[in-house]
C-alpha cells in the first residue's frame, strides 16, 4: 500500500514537472506551420490593410508565414463563422472590426457566439469616424449642425457606407441621443458615401478617414469633428467629438486580434507581446497613422473587456433605432 502511494506521488510529480516544462516549450515552438489570418471583408478596406501590416510584421518577427485570407460576405459573418470553427491551435487568427460585436443584434442569427467563440489577443489599433458636411452647409461646428437640423426637421440627410456599418451605427447614436430628425441614406461603401456628400446630394456624412481625408485637406468637404475622445494627428485642426461638446457620442472604428476559444494561453501571450512590439516600431506607427489608426496593443483581458462593452453599447443602439440587416 505504501509502495503504491509512493509510486502514485512519484508519477504525479513527474506529470506536473513535464506539464510545467511543456508550457515554455510550446511557446518556443510556435508557430510550427504558416498561420492563417482571416479578414471577414474584401481586400482593400481599412480592416484588411491593418491585418496585412500585422501579418507581415508577425511573419518577420516569428519566422513563419502569417498569410491573410479574405472571406467576405454577410457583413463579416461568413469569415467570423469560419474562424470560430477553426482548430484552436494558434494557427488561425481572426482580425475583427466593430461588425463582430454589432452583428449578433443586427442579424437574426450569426455563426458564432460573441461571448464564447473566441479568446481575445489584443485591441491592435483604433480609428475615429469623421463627421463631414458639404461646404454649402452653414455649419462650422457640430453645435451649428445640431441647431440647423433642429431648426429644419426632416430636411437633412446623412450618408454612410451601408446599413449596419460602424459609421451608420454612429450616425444613429448621434440622431437618437440628440433627438434629431435626420434621414439615413446608405451607400455601397465609404467612397460612394463621400461622393454623394461631395456632390451635395447628402449634405452630411459619417465615414472612415481614408475616403474623406484628402477632400477635407482640399476644402471640398468641411470636417466638423472626429468621433473620438481625442484629436488625430492625421487631421490636427479638427476637434474630437468630446472637444466639440458631445463626449457621449465618442466611438471608434477598431481592429482587434482574436483566436478560436481554447487556443493555448502561451500562444495568446506570445501573439500579444509580438503585436505590441510590432506596432511600437516607428515605421509601423507611421503606416497605421496614414490609415487614420492610433496604435493600442492592450492586454488580452483589457481587449476582452472592451469588446464586451462595445457589444452592449452597439446592441442598444441597434435595438433602439430598430435597425435590421437587409
Amino acid at each position: 500500500m505504501q509502495l503504491n502511494r509512493r509510486r502514485f506521488l512519484t508519477a504525479s510529480c513527474t506529470t506536473l514537472a513535464v506539464a510545467a516544462l511543456s508550457r515554455p516549450v510550446l511557446a518556443e515552438q510556435y508557430p510550427v506551420r504558416p498561420v492563417r489570418v482571416i479578414v471577414p471583408f474584401a481586400a482593400g478596406g481599412p480592416n484588411d490593410v491593418a491585418a496585412r501590416v500585422i501579418a507581415q510584421g508577425l511573419s518577420d518577427q516569428l519566422g513563419k508565414q502569417f498569410f491573410v485570407e479574405n472571406i467576405g460576405g454577410a457583413g463579416g459573418n461568413i469569415g467570423a463563422g469560419q474562424a470560430a470553427r477553426a482548430q484552436p491551435d494558434g494557427h488561425t487568427i481572426f482580425v475583427a472590426s466593430p461588425s463582430y460585436v454589432a452583428n449578433p443584434t443586427l442579424f437574426e442569427t450569426v455563426p458564432y457566439d460573441v461571448q464564447k467563440s473566441f479568446d481575445a489577443v489584443t485591441l491592435a489599433a483604433t480609428a475615429p469616424t469623421l463627421l463631414t458636411v458639404h461646404p454649402s452647409i452653414q455649419a462650422k461646428s457640430v453645435k451649428d449642425l445640431v441647431a440647423l437640423i433642429k431648426a429644419s426637421p426632416g430636411k437633412f440627410s446623412y450618408a454612410s457606407p451601408g446599413a449596419g456599418t460602424p459609421p451608420h451605427l454612429l450616425g444613429e447614436l448621434f440622431r437618437l441621443s440628440l433627438e434629431l430628425d435626420i434621414v439615413h441614406v446608405p451607400f455601397n461603401g465609404g467612397g460612394a458615401a463621400i461622393g454623394s456628400t461631395l456632390a451635395g446630394h447628402t449634405p452630411v456624412s459619417f465615414g472612415a478617414l481614408p475616403p474623406a481625408i484628402q477632400h477635407v485637406r482640399e476644402n471640398k468637404l468641411r470636417a466638423l469633428a472626429l468621433t473620438s475622445k481625442t484629436h488625430s494627428e492625421a487631421l490636427p485642426g479638427v476637434p474630437s467629438i468630446a472637444e466639440a461638446g458631445y463626449p457621449d457620442i465618442a466611438a471608434d472604428i477598431w481592429t482587434a486580434v482574436l483566436v478560436p476559444a481554447g487556443t493555448p494561453k502561451e500562444y495568446i501571450g506570445l501573439l500579444q507581446r509580438e503585436i505590441a512590439k510590432l506596432i511600437a516600431r516607428t515605421e509601423v506607427k507611421d503606416r497605421l497613422a496614414g490609415l487614420g489608426y492610433e496604435p493600442v496593443a492592450n492586454s488580452s483581458d483589457e481587449c476582452a473587456a472592451y469588446l464586451a462593452s462595445e457589444y452592449r453599447k452597439w446592441g442598444k443602439v441597434i435595438r433602439d433605432a430598430g435597425i435590421k440587416a437587409s
